[in-house]
């Protein structure tokens, strides 16, 4: 049996600013965007290459605050250019932390959700 994690809801408080922030800073694919009926919203976003998407909205139920949620965590090829990304598109991001299991980017999105970009160490 296969069990995937497939979507990961973002609390935020202003739909349109995170999507803003997360496809044109970010660099997340823009995958659905559907407001159903009055008072409902869906937004589904996803890194690039991943399998794993993040949503958010408006009437879905999410019992979340805004900038609470501190762990997700994205594996991605190059740190330093990951963070050269998020610089450049006008994102803070800390320098890269070296550490024996990876080196570790952090930024924040409007809301103040953390996020990690984890470079996996070389396997010998």
């Amino acid at each position: 049996m296969e069990w995937r994690i497939e979507l990961i809801f973002v609390p935020v408080t202003d739909v349109d600013r995170a999507k803003s922030f997360y496809v044109d800073q970010v660099g997340f694919h823009a995958d659905w965007d559907h407001t159903p009926m009055p008072g409902l919203r869906f937004v589904q976003l996803t890194p690039p290459g991943s399998a794993c998407s993040i949503a958010f909205g408006t009437g879905l139920g999410i019992r979340m605050e805004p900038g609470s949620l501190q762990a997700i965590q994205v594996v991605v090829p190059d740190a330093d250019e990951a963070r050269r990304h998020l610089l450049d598109h006008g994102v803070a991001a800390s320098e890269v932390d070296e550490q024996a299991w990876g080196r570790f980017v952090t930024f924040r999105d409007p809301d103040g959700n953390g996020w990690t970009l984890q470079q996996l160490p070389k396997r010998d």
